[in-house]
């Protein structure tokens, strides 16, 4: 029977999670987070906006091994918690000093939904950061209204695709993400035509000032399975 409360208090290292490709500064039994932040440009328009990827959780056997040199040994593959996550509650205590230049932090939920990748984040339930130690719980609800799909860039369709959050949430096989979103794009560079076709960050570069910049400190996470 698989469990159904997991904590991660960070007390022995980041216990299967990462910065996007990073591994956390663990201090003081806290994950901490700086910028300057990967931009993801994986959902870039037509798909659903830019994002920054603060903490990510693989709920997969096979995603949580492949990411252990940096994440660690996953304490939530070893809990054997539920593929099931619909109406999950997930609570978490953090402060920071961040400057989120009209973004917000909020949770994306990623699974593959038949032959693509679907990434759906819960926009309605944002989560603020404050320089003093707040404790706030979202429900992983499976009411599409609360959510937004983020679809894909335009290359990137065989592998990105849009869907019902019901489905991600009913097998959740590929990660959480605590990202900030929408990131606001600016290129340094003179880009003609569609500023959204090449890779931003990668095929030009972007303007820091632009961008959330700052720091986090998550201290708990709780998930509270039905």
């Amino acid at each position: 029977m698989p469990s159904k409360l997991y904590v991660e208090t960070f007390d022995d290292g980041p216990g299967g999670w990462e910065e996007h490709q990073k591994s956390l500064d663990i201090r003081d039994s806290s994950a901490i987070t700086r910028s300057p932040w990967w931009v993801d440009g994986n959902h870039a328009p037509p798909g659903g906006g830019y994002l920054h990827l603060l903490y990510i959780l693989y709920t997969s056997r096979e995603g949580a091994e492949r990411r252990e040199a940096t994440a660690g040994k996953s304490r939530f593959i070893a809990g054997d918690y539920p593929t099931d996550w619909t109406n999950a509650k997930v609570t978490v205590r953090l402060k920071g000093e961040l400057d989120t230049k009209g973004t917000q932090l909020v949770l994306l939920a990623q699974a593959k939904v038949g032959t693509h990748h679907q990434n759906h984040v819960l926009t309605a339930q944002p989560i603020d950061v404050t320089p003093e130690w707040t404790e706030q719980t979202i429900t992983l609800t499976p009411d599409q209204a609360q959510w937004l799909s983020l679809g894909t860039r335009q290359d990137r369709t065989d592998y990105y695709g849009h869907g019902d959050i019901s489905d991600v949430l009913r097998d959740l096989n590929a990660d959480i993400i605590l990202v900030l979103h929408p990131v606001n794009v600016v290129p340094l560079q003179n880009i003609e035509g569609d500023i959204h076709v090449p890779f931003a960050g990668r095929d030009y570069d972007v303007d820091p000032e632009a961008l959330p910049n700052g720091h986090v400190m998550l201290d708990e996470v709780r998930i509270e399975f039905p």
